[in-house]
Protein backbone atom coordinates (compact mmCIF):
# COMPACT_ATOMS: atom_id res chain seq x y z
CA UNK A 1 0.00 0.00 0.00
CA UNK A 2 1.17 3.81 -0.94
CA UNK A 3 1.59 5.89 2.03
CA UNK A 4 -1.12 8.27 2.56
CA UNK A 5 1.05 11.40 1.86
CA UNK A 6 1.84 10.82 -1.62
CA UNK A 7 4.58 8.83 -3.94
CA UNK A 8 7.63 8.43 -2.54
CA UNK A 9 11.66 10.01 -3.71
CA UNK A 10 12.11 6.79 -5.62
CA UNK A 11 8.56 6.47 -7.01
CA UNK A 12 9.11 9.96 -8.62
CA UNK A 13 12.67 9.49 -9.95
CA UNK A 14 12.13 6.13 -12.07
CA UNK A 15 8.80 8.02 -13.37
CA UNK A 16 10.93 10.97 -14.59
CA UNK A 17 13.37 8.62 -16.38
CA UNK A 18 10.56 6.69 -18.12
CA UNK A 19 9.83 9.66 -19.61
CA UNK A 20 13.31 10.86 -20.47
CA UNK A 21 13.71 7.35 -22.48
CA UNK A 22 10.29 7.42 -24.11
CA UNK A 23 11.21 11.00 -25.19
CA UNK A 24 14.46 10.21 -26.76
CA UNK A 25 13.50 7.51 -28.47
CA UNK A 26 10.24 9.68 -30.28
CA UNK A 27 13.29 12.14 -31.02
CA UNK A 28 15.61 9.35 -32.75
CA UNK A 29 12.48 7.99 -34.69
CA UNK A 30 11.70 11.05 -35.97
CA UNK A 31 15.19 11.90 -36.89
CA UNK A 32 15.43 8.75 -38.89
CA UNK A 33 12.27 9.06 -40.38
CA UNK A 34 13.48 12.34 -41.57
CA UNK A 35 17.09 11.48 -43.19
CA UNK A 36 15.61 8.41 -44.42
CA UNK A 37 13.09 10.68 -46.76
CA UNK A 38 16.37 12.69 -47.59
CA UNK A 39 18.50 10.84 -49.05
CA UNK A 40 14.97 9.01 -51.25
CA UNK A 41 14.76 12.70 -52.38
CA UNK A 42 18.48 12.77 -53.54
CA UNK A 43 18.68 9.51 -54.72
CA UNK A 44 15.94 10.04 -57.27
CA UNK A 45 17.30 13.22 -58.12
CA UNK A 46 21.09 12.08 -59.07
CA UNK A 47 18.99 8.97 -60.92
CA UNK A 48 17.08 11.14 -62.93
CA UNK A 49 19.84 13.45 -63.71
CA UNK A 50 21.68 10.84 -64.54
CA UNK A 51 19.15 9.08 -66.82
CA UNK A 52 18.32 12.63 -68.76
CA UNK A 53 22.10 12.60 -69.56
CA UNK A 54 21.53 9.56 -71.86
CA UNK A 55 17.90 10.07 -72.55
CA UNK A 56 17.30 13.40 -73.48
CA UNK A 57 15.99 15.09 -76.56
CA UNK A 58 18.88 17.01 -77.03
CA UNK A 59 21.36 14.33 -76.76
CA UNK A 60 22.16 13.98 -80.76
CA UNK A 61 22.92 17.30 -80.87
CA UNK A 62 25.30 17.90 -77.41
CA UNK A 63 27.17 14.88 -79.05
CA UNK A 64 27.41 16.46 -82.62
CA UNK A 65 28.51 19.62 -80.95
CA UNK A 66 30.54 18.75 -77.88
CA UNK A 67 33.86 20.51 -79.01
CA UNK A 68 31.69 23.54 -79.57
CA UNK A 69 30.92 24.12 -75.99
CA UNK A 70 32.68 26.55 -73.85
CA UNK A 71 34.68 26.00 -71.01
CA UNK A 72 32.00 27.77 -69.00
CA UNK A 73 29.55 25.43 -70.08
CA UNK A 74 30.98 22.33 -69.87
CA UNK A 75 31.57 23.64 -66.25
CA UNK A 76 28.05 24.40 -65.37
CA UNK A 77 26.86 21.21 -66.98
CA UNK A 78 27.04 18.40 -64.61
CA UNK A 79 26.19 16.03 -67.52
CA UNK A 80 28.78 17.38 -70.15
CA UNK A 81 31.67 14.61 -69.05
CA UNK A 82 29.20 11.88 -69.44
CA UNK A 83 28.32 13.26 -73.00
CA UNK A 84 31.58 13.95 -74.05
CA UNK A 85 32.51 10.02 -73.48
CA UNK A 86 29.62 8.58 -75.13
CA UNK A 87 30.11 10.91 -78.16
CA UNK A 88 33.83 9.81 -78.54
CA UNK A 89 32.79 6.11 -78.33
CA UNK A 90 29.85 6.54 -80.79
CA UNK A 91 32.64 8.32 -83.37
CA UNK A 92 34.74 5.63 -82.90
CA UNK A 93 32.51 2.75 -83.71
CA UNK A 94 31.26 4.47 -86.70
CA UNK A 95 34.59 5.47 -87.70
CA UNK A 96 35.62 1.66 -87.32
CA UNK A 97 32.57 0.10 -89.04
CA UNK A 98 33.26 2.91 -92.34
CA UNK A 99 37.01 1.63 -92.48
CA UNK A 100 35.84 -2.13 -92.31
CA UNK A 101 33.00 -1.23 -94.70
CA UNK A 102 35.60 0.37 -97.35
CA UNK A 103 38.23 -2.75 -96.69
CA UNK A 104 35.46 -5.35 -97.75
CA UNK A 105 34.63 -3.42 -101.02
CA UNK A 106 38.39 -2.76 -101.90
CA UNK A 107 38.64 -6.57 -101.38
CA UNK A 108 35.66 -7.39 -103.66
CA UNK A 109 36.69 -5.28 -106.32
CA UNK A 110 39.87 -6.94 -106.66
CA UNK A 111 38.87 -10.37 -106.85
CA UNK A 112 38.15 -11.54 -110.49
CA UNK A 113 34.72 -12.41 -111.77
CA UNK A 114 33.37 -15.83 -110.79
CA UNK A 115 33.35 -17.78 -114.01
CA UNK A 116 30.63 -20.28 -114.93
CA UNK A 117 31.86 -24.72 -115.10
CA UNK A 118 33.98 -24.95 -118.20
CA UNK A 119 34.41 -21.97 -119.19
CA UNK A 120 38.03 -20.98 -120.03
CA UNK A 121 39.48 -17.32 -118.77
CA UNK A 122 40.03 -15.41 -121.77
CA UNK A 123 43.29 -14.85 -123.09
CA UNK A 124 44.88 -11.02 -123.48
CA UNK A 125 43.07 -9.75 -127.09
CA UNK A 126 45.63 -9.58 -129.66
CA UNK A 127 45.90 -7.22 -132.55
CA UNK A 128 44.23 -8.22 -135.68
CA UNK A 129 43.98 -6.63 -138.34
CA UNK A 130 44.28 -6.63 -142.18
CA UNK A 131 44.35 -4.00 -145.05
CA UNK A 132 44.40 -5.51 -148.83
CA UNK A 133 44.89 -3.53 -152.13
CA UNK A 134 44.66 -4.11 -155.68
CA UNK A 135 47.48 -4.10 -158.14
CA UNK A 136 48.16 -1.49 -160.82
CA UNK A 137 47.57 -4.59 -163.33
CA UNK A 138 45.65 -3.41 -166.45
CA UNK A 139 42.25 -5.51 -166.99
CA UNK A 140 43.76 -7.48 -169.87
CA UNK A 141 45.33 -9.48 -166.77
CA UNK A 142 42.30 -8.98 -164.70
CA UNK A 143 40.45 -11.67 -165.48
CA UNK A 144 43.36 -13.91 -164.68
CA UNK A 145 42.79 -12.68 -160.57
CA UNK A 146 39.29 -13.52 -160.50
CA UNK A 147 37.55 -17.09 -160.55
CA UNK A 148 33.46 -17.51 -160.59
CA UNK A 149 32.38 -18.49 -157.09
CA UNK A 150 33.21 -22.26 -156.50
CA UNK A 151 29.35 -22.88 -154.64
CA UNK A 152 26.22 -20.50 -154.89
CA UNK A 153 27.26 -16.68 -155.07
CA UNK A 154 26.71 -13.75 -157.43
CA UNK A 155 29.61 -12.53 -159.05
CA UNK A 156 33.58 -13.50 -159.52
CA UNK A 157 35.80 -13.29 -156.61
CA UNK A 158 38.47 -11.49 -156.39
CA UNK A 159 41.87 -13.83 -155.55
CA UNK A 160 44.91 -12.14 -156.11
CA UNK A 161 45.06 -9.06 -153.50
CA UNK A 162 48.01 -7.09 -152.80
CA UNK A 163 49.14 -8.14 -149.09
CA UNK A 164 53.04 -8.15 -148.62
CA UNK A 165 53.59 -4.79 -147.02
CA UNK A 166 53.94 -2.73 -150.39
CA UNK A 167 52.27 0.51 -150.40
CA UNK A 168 49.29 0.57 -147.94
CA UNK A 169 48.75 -3.26 -147.68
CA UNK A 170 49.68 -5.38 -144.31
CA UNK A 171 48.51 -8.42 -142.05
CA UNK A 172 48.34 -8.47 -138.55
CA UNK A 173 47.81 -12.02 -137.03
CA UNK A 174 45.41 -13.38 -140.28
CA UNK A 175 45.77 -15.36 -142.73
CA UNK A 176 45.52 -14.41 -146.78
CA UNK A 177 44.35 -18.13 -148.12
CA UNK A 178 43.27 -17.63 -152.09
CA UNK A 179 42.06 -14.13 -151.75
CA UNK A 180 40.05 -14.54 -148.61
CA UNK A 181 40.93 -13.32 -145.31
CA UNK A 182 40.66 -16.42 -142.31
CA UNK A 183 39.87 -15.32 -138.95
CA UNK A 184 41.63 -16.65 -136.18
CA UNK A 185 39.95 -15.38 -133.63
CA UNK A 186 35.95 -15.30 -132.33
CA UNK A 187 34.43 -11.77 -131.67
CA UNK A 188 33.08 -8.77 -133.57
CA UNK A 189 34.83 -7.25 -136.50
CA UNK A 190 34.30 -4.41 -138.68
CA UNK A 191 34.85 -5.49 -142.81
CA UNK A 192 34.87 -2.83 -145.66
CA UNK A 193 35.63 -2.87 -149.14
CA UNK A 194 36.04 -0.40 -151.97
CA UNK A 195 35.93 -1.90 -155.64
CA UNK A 196 36.98 0.61 -158.70
CA UNK A 197 34.77 0.88 -161.81
CA UNK A 198 36.34 1.92 -164.86
CA UNK A 199 35.17 1.88 -168.01
CA UNK A 200 37.63 3.16 -170.89
CA UNK A 201 36.77 2.67 -174.93
CA UNK A 202 39.44 1.06 -176.64
CA UNK A 203 39.28 1.25 -180.27
CA UNK A 204 40.86 -1.96 -181.25
CA UNK A 205 37.78 -4.26 -178.81
CA UNK A 206 35.17 -5.44 -180.52
CA UNK A 207 31.76 -3.34 -180.88
CA UNK A 208 29.23 -6.12 -179.69
CA UNK A 209 32.06 -6.52 -176.49
CA UNK A 210 31.63 -2.30 -176.59
CA UNK A 211 27.94 -2.40 -176.70
CA UNK A 212 28.03 -4.59 -173.68
CA UNK A 213 30.64 -2.59 -171.51
CA UNK A 214 29.42 0.61 -172.45
CA UNK A 215 25.42 -0.27 -170.78
CA UNK A 216 26.11 -2.52 -168.16
CA UNK A 217 22.50 -2.82 -166.51
CA UNK A 218 24.83 -2.86 -162.55
CA UNK A 219 27.81 -2.44 -160.87
CA UNK A 220 27.51 -4.67 -157.68
CA UNK A 221 29.83 -4.94 -154.95
CA UNK A 222 29.37 -8.83 -152.57
CA UNK A 223 31.33 -9.11 -149.36
CA UNK A 224 30.78 -12.82 -148.58
CA UNK A 225 31.28 -15.41 -145.17
CA UNK A 226 32.53 -18.75 -145.55
CA UNK A 227 31.65 -20.92 -142.51
CA UNK A 228 31.20 -24.96 -142.51
CA UNK A 229 28.05 -24.75 -144.58
CA UNK A 230 27.91 -25.71 -148.33
CA UNK A 231 27.13 -22.34 -149.14
CA UNK A 232 28.62 -18.88 -149.08
CA UNK A 233 26.99 -16.12 -146.70
CA UNK A 234 26.02 -13.06 -147.94
CA UNK A 235 27.19 -10.09 -145.41
CA UNK A 236 26.86 -7.35 -148.14
CA UNK A 237 26.03 -6.05 -151.05
CA UNK A 238 26.04 -2.54 -152.61
CA UNK A 239 25.22 -1.93 -155.81
CA UNK A 240 24.78 1.35 -158.78
CA UNK A 241 22.84 1.71 -161.95
CA UNK A 242 24.83 3.19 -164.67
CA UNK A 243 24.73 4.31 -168.32
CA UNK A 244 27.50 5.84 -169.92
CA UNK A 245 27.03 7.83 -173.30
CA UNK A 246 28.42 6.96 -176.17
CA UNK A 247 30.23 9.71 -176.68
CA UNK A 248 32.11 9.39 -173.65
CA UNK A 249 35.56 8.95 -173.17
CA UNK A 250 35.63 6.66 -170.21
CA UNK A 251 33.29 6.74 -166.77
CA UNK A 252 34.38 6.08 -163.37
CA UNK A 253 32.28 4.65 -160.67
CA UNK A 254 33.36 3.14 -157.17
CA UNK A 255 31.73 1.43 -154.58
CA UNK A 256 32.37 1.43 -150.40
CA UNK A 257 30.83 -0.58 -147.96
CA UNK A 258 31.11 -1.23 -144.17
CA UNK A 259 29.60 -3.28 -141.61
CA UNK A 260 30.35 -4.89 -138.33
CA UNK A 261 29.35 -8.59 -137.89
CA UNK A 262 30.11 -11.21 -135.45
CA UNK A 263 32.74 -13.57 -137.03
CA UNK A 264 34.34 -17.07 -135.37
CA UNK A 265 37.11 -18.52 -135.65
CA UNK A 266 38.15 -20.29 -138.94
CA UNK A 267 35.76 -18.06 -141.08
CA UNK A 268 36.62 -16.60 -144.18
CA UNK A 269 35.88 -13.49 -146.01
CA UNK A 270 36.16 -12.38 -149.01
CA UNK A 271 35.19 -9.77 -152.00
CA UNK A 272 32.89 -10.70 -155.14
CA UNK A 273 31.95 -7.91 -158.30
CA UNK A 274 29.95 -7.91 -161.42
CA UNK A 275 31.26 -6.74 -164.36
CA UNK A 276 35.00 -7.57 -163.87
CA UNK A 277 35.86 -6.81 -167.15
CA UNK A 278 35.76 -2.88 -166.02
CA UNK A 279 37.08 -2.92 -162.48
CA UNK A 280 40.06 -1.35 -162.06
CA UNK A 281 42.64 -2.64 -159.37
CA UNK A 282 44.20 0.21 -158.68
CA UNK A 283 45.80 -0.23 -155.09
CA UNK A 284 44.16 3.21 -153.77
CA UNK A 285 41.08 3.02 -155.22
CA UNK A 286 40.35 -0.80 -154.87
CA UNK A 287 40.61 -2.16 -151.31
CA UNK A 288 39.64 -4.58 -148.95
CA UNK A 289 39.81 -5.15 -144.89
CA UNK A 290 39.08 -6.16 -141.43
CA UNK A 291 39.79 -5.50 -138.26
CA UNK A 292 38.54 -6.94 -134.46
CA UNK A 293 36.90 -4.54 -132.49
CA UNK A 294 35.93 -6.86 -129.11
Amino acid sequence: MLPAGGPSPAQSCGAVLLAAVLLQSVCVAVTFLYFSSELRQLQESYSKSGIACLTGEEIGNSIQNLDLVGSEDREADPCWQVKWHLGKLINKMMSRSYEENISAINVERSLPLPRTEGQQPRAPTRRIAAHLTGSSSRRSSLSSRMNPLPRRGNGHKINNWESSRKGHSFLYNVELRNGELVIPQSGFYYIYSQIYFRFRENENEDSDLLGQIRNPRQLVQYVYKLTNYPEPILLMKSARTSCWSKKAEYGLYSIYQGGVFQLKREDRIFVSVSNSDIVDMDKEASFFGAFMIS
